[in-house]
């Protein structure tokens, strides 16, 4: 066992203390162990962590992405880099099952939707509160084929921060 963890330590050097201790090829080899063991973690977390869809997800894609660097770079322990990024994706998860049947949790973490334009006319009062001008309406109408809000049902800010819209 004590010859797996010598194998280990040269090949990775988790025994280091500093970033600087490591060796070019430990870093590598860090980075492709993270890399391999990143893509196990996502496929334990639920896919649409991935895709990013609300705020919730992306949060999580942004430490993962730190804490994993850490890991590469030496600037955290290796190990305990993963762990901790396995908790996050575990944590996620369970979140987003409790979620799942809860629409308390669910608006707290993941938020809402905003009905931006109804029956071809512009919500002010919800374009405001979303943050948005005119001019960022129409761009995205306008990447939907839409020229113009009177062509719309109904458009939804959606929780991922897209804009969904169904036409007359």
């Amino acid at each position: 066992m004590e010859a797996i963890w010598r194998t280990i330590d040269f090949l990775l050097g988790v025994s280091a203390t500093k970033a600087e201790e490591l060796t070019t090829m430990q870093v590598c080899l860090r980075a492709v162990v993270v890399y391999i063991v990143l893509i196990a973690y996502v496929r334990f977390a639920k896919k649409r962590f991935i895709g990013q869809a609300t705020a919730f997800d992306f949060i999580l894609v942004i430490i993962i992405g730190s804490i994993s660097s850490r890991a590469i770079s030496g600037t955290a322990p290796f190990f305990a880099s993963l762990a901790g990024t396995f908790m996050l994706i575990l944590m996620h998860w369970v979140i987003s099952y409790f979620s799942r049947s809860s629409k308390i949790l669910s608006y707290l973490v993941k938020g809402t939707e905003t009905t931006l334009i109804r029956d071809g006319t512009v919500d002010r009062k919800a374009l405001a509160s979303s943050h948005m001008s005119d001019d960022d309406l129409a761009e995205d109408l306008r990447q939907q084929g839409i020229e113009a809000a009177t062509e719309v049902k109904s458009a939804r800010l959606e929780r991922s921060g897209k804009l969904s819209v169904i036409k007359k």
